[in-house]
């Protein structure tokens, strides 16, 4: 395999480091002992990061986020795989219609995306307290219908390196559709799953544009109360949650590419 050459690696790194510059400036913004946001002047304090910390409305955001995302994974992951098997199983006529239909949200305009949900939930709000507008379950659905169109590339790109003799063999030795499944076409499309189920979780975890529409008071998720800081009273708090993140996502980054080096001498 043909290695970069210098040159390459650092129009890479320059390229990397412009892109990463303005994320991390956002550091000593949350050092600042002002109230508002803006650059310590000699002086650096702790008090933002004491205030997510005192602060219950932002670890009650926090927490409500992290249930949401992870409601919102296993619905969009679930529907997503039977989607995906279905159609690697089956093959049906027209399949780019099929495609087409569960890919929508992804090209729709995010805005028109939170209109009809909005409509959607306020309409099962009239009918029940658990699933509706401003609710946990509504939220996490809401989630799951723009983040399961990337779970199905995903599943589909794993399925699409799956061997189709390895089904037919199960098939002709008499093995279930279910044994099928879970003995045979899930194992080796794991790691698949495993990342459209974090991906599903990301992108639940970051969402704002349709969160704005579908709550109010009730299911406010961290990025709602960081855009309410923003609107409100520009609080600096924001900036020290921000760090945060960016901490949390270069350590998940170390661990995931830990593992597959690990992963990649074992094999």
């Amino acid at each position: 395999m043909e290695r970069p050459s210098l040159v390459a690696v650092l129009l890479a790194t320059v390229v990397a480091i412009f892109l990463l510059l303005p994320l991390f400036a956002v550091v000593p913004v949350s050092f600042t002992p002002a109230r508002f946001l803006s650059m310590p002047n000699g002086n650096w304090s702790l008090r933002h990061y004491m205030a997510l910390v005192e602060n219950p409305a932002w670890l009650q955001a926090m927490w409500l986020s992290v249930r949401i995302a992870v409601l919102s994974s296993l619905i969009s992951t679930a529907l997503a795989l039977a989607f995906s098997l279905g159609m690697w199983m089956y093959r049906p006529v027209f399949p780019g219609v099929y495609y087409g239909f569960v890919l929508m949200p992804m090209v729709a305009p995010p805005v028109v995306s939170a209109i009809t949900i909005y409509f959607f939930l306020t309409s099962l709000s009239k009918l029940n307290d658990v699933v509706g507008y401003d609710t946990v379950v509504g939220v996490a659905i809401a989630h799951a219908v723009m983040s399961a169109p990337f779970a199905v590339v995903l599943i589909t790109v794993a399925l699409s390196q799956v061997d189709r003799r390895i089904d037919l063999a199960a098939r002709g030795f008499g093995a279930s559709v279910s044994q099928r499944i879970f003995r045979v076409i899930l194992p080796n499309i794991k790691f698949g799953v495993f990342t459209a189920a974090f991906m599903a979780f990301v992108l639940s975890w970051e969402e704002i544009g349709v969160t704005l529409f579908i709550t109010s008071v009730n299911a406010v998720t961290l990025p709602r109360m960081m855009w309410m800081g923003l609107r409100d009273n520009i609080d600096p708090a924001i900036a020290a949650i921000s760090v945060l993140l960016i901490i949390i996502v270069i350590v998940v980054i170390l661990a995931k590419t830990i593992v597959t080096a690990m992963a990649a001498k074992k094999s």
